[in-house]
């Protein structure tokens, strides 16, 4: 297919993608109407390069199912951000306004801290003091990779505790 193929079937068929998308896009997440309407278009000119049309239905009938579940997928998506957003929000409802948690907050950190295993806790506690990845794998006698896992995945076991006990 070629690109002025397309242009053509575009021309054709925006009238319907446009409708499927204000149709099943949720009002909260019209800003983006464009985005949905690209990835549509996206979508369908690599399974055309792919596949060609099957003729099964109209094209029009094709785009505007493409065009509904793209904009099923944004909703989704953007509901997924709003939520973590909420969530964010809801965690800075705890810090005052110089930017520091409660003391009974860093408390429970402090003691959370201190049930990691070592070779975790050594690491984050550099981190926490400022130590940059370099510093702490010269004191340690590590290399930084594995300071940078040991930080990712003492955090990654951090977090979950304080969830635990949060929930």
């Amino acid at each position: 297919m070629t690109d002025r193929e397309f242009a053509d079937i575009v021309g054709q068929t925006k009238a319907v993608v446009l409708s499927a998308v204000g149709k099943h896009l949720d009002s909260r997440h019209y800003h983006a109407i464009d985005d949905v309407v690209q990835e549509t278009y996206l979508r369908a000119y690599k399974n055309l390069a792919k596949n060609g049309f099957r003729q099964d239905s109209s094209i029009g009938t094709w785009l505007y199912t493409i065009a509904r579940n793209e904009s099923i997928r944004m909703n989704m998506r953007l509901g997924r951000e709003e939520k973590k957003s909420l969530k964010a929000a809801e965690d800075m409802k705890n810090v005052d306004a110089a930017g520091n948690l409660p003391d009974f907050e860093i408390e429970h950190l402090h003691d959370t801290i201190a049930r990691l295993p070592g070779k975790y806790r050594e690491v984050l506690e550099l981190v926490a003091r400022g130590f940059s990845i370099e510093e702490i794998a010269g004191k340690l006698g590590m290399r930084r990779g594995t300071v940078k896992s040991r930080t990712s995945r003492g955090k990654e076991m951090l977090k979950k505790m304080m969830q635990e006990v949060t929930q």
